[in-house]
């Protein structure tokens, strides 16, 4: 794209992932973003919130002047859209991207369309939030996550690297891989987990009908573990049905896996328990802690407050003069003569960090 013009970027589905990308854009020199909605009254959510210049009910008015458009409508309508573009009139040059989890399949179909004048560069950024809407949108979702761009091979690289250098403004950092290995990759780090998170909650759920112990004392570390088992259903239907090649020999190697913690317990093999937890840790001690990814940081700490009047506020009060933004709280226990354990969740690690250097010089026992 030149530089000497103005860039016009049109943004299909301005939830939290259109909505951040518009928020990174908006306002930069040279830079005009459309948002575009099916829905009126979810439009004027948009208009109010003020990520894009401008909102538009028309697919026609979103995509006829746009150098750059982003598809960040939900992976089952993908394909959809990408049919409907290929029909239009395109700018020339206009470079077509989306923002699935999954690329295989849009990558596939991309390939039967002729576009006319247009090209189609798949994308991903592997970044997220547990919150969902525009009202969750931030320009900060993608700074110092990976943006993995799945070009087709015949794309002419200017048309990539121009792509690449409008993602600079998320400040995340673009790579690019093969749609294939992709969603090979993502299936084991963010489907597959997914998967058992809701097979292990729903196993314990049929539990606790019969006892609802169960639910009562499934706190802390369970809640915690299972987390993304209360990710968006619908979201999450369409991404494991897109990907289910991917995904059903990873079930079967998972159950594989789990057939050897049977195998082991019926041996009362402590040993290969042992090192199966040694080599797991190894493995995970070796992962990057400071990098976005497609499950969602928690930057949780943990201290022991005194069953004590008023200990609440006075610790909210420390961290608000301090200007440490708290996300979430809990308190986890608190009973007459037994000290309560409260946990606060902060957006990013800096603000974790900030918070456990002045509450420990305020006299606080404070843990990760």
């Amino acid at each position: 794209m030149s530089n000497d013009q103005d860039i016009n970027i049109s943004i299909f589905g301005v939830g939290l992932i259109g909505g951040s990308l518009a928020m990174c854009f908006k306002g930069k020199p040279g830079l005009t973003v459309t948002g575009f909605s099916h829905d009126e009254s979810y439009a004027e959510q948009v208009a109010a919130r003020g990520v894009v210049d401008k909102v538009t009910l028309s697919i026609e008015e979103a995509a006829q002047d746009a150098d750059y458009i982003f598809l960040c409508v939900p992976v089952g309508r993908l394909e959809e859209y990408v049919t409907r573009l290929s029909q239009m009139a395109l700018k020339p040059g206009c470079i077509i991207t989306d923002v699935g989890s999954t690329k295989s399949s849009i990558a596939d179909c991309a390939r039967r369309l002729q576009f006319q004048e247009a090209c189609f560069i798949g994308g991903h950024p592997m970044a997220g939030s547990e919150r969902a809407g525009v009202g969750a949108a931030s320009s900060l979702l993608f700074e110092n996550a990976y943006y993995v761009l799945t070009p087709p091979p015949e794309t002419p690289e200017d048309q990539v690297r121009s792509l690449a250098d409008l993602l600079s403004h998320t400040r995340a950092h673009v790579v690019q891989v093969d749609p294939e290995q992709h969603d090979q990759i993502v299936g084991a780090i963010s489907h597959l987990p997914h998967i058992i998170a809701v097979a292990l909650v729903n196993q314990i759920s049929q539990y606790n009908d019969s006892n609802p112990l169960y639910q009562l004392l499934a706190a802390g570390g369970f809640r915690d573990v299972t987390r993304i088992a209360a990710s968006d259903p619908v979201v999450w239907r369409d991404i494991l049905v897109n990907n289910r090649k991917v995904l059903l020999p990873l079930l079967q190697d998972w159950n594989q896996e789990i057939q050897k913690f049977v195998s082991m317990l019926e041996r009362e093999d402590g040993v290969g328990i042992q090192d199966a937890f040694q080599k797991a840790g190894a493995f995970r001690n070796e992962l990057p802690e400071r990098r976005k990814g497609m499950i969602v940081s928690r930057y949780d700490i943990y201290l022991d407050v005194p069953d004590h009047p008023g200990i609440i506020a006075k610790i909210t009060s420390e961290l608000g003069h301090n200007q440490v933004n708290l996300s979430n709280i809990q308190i986890i226990e608190s009973r007459e003569d037994v000290p309560g354990v409260m946990r606060l969740s902060f957006r990013n690690v800096k603000e974790q960090e900030k918070a456990m250097e002045l509450l420990q010089s305020k006299g606080y026992t404070v843990y990760l």
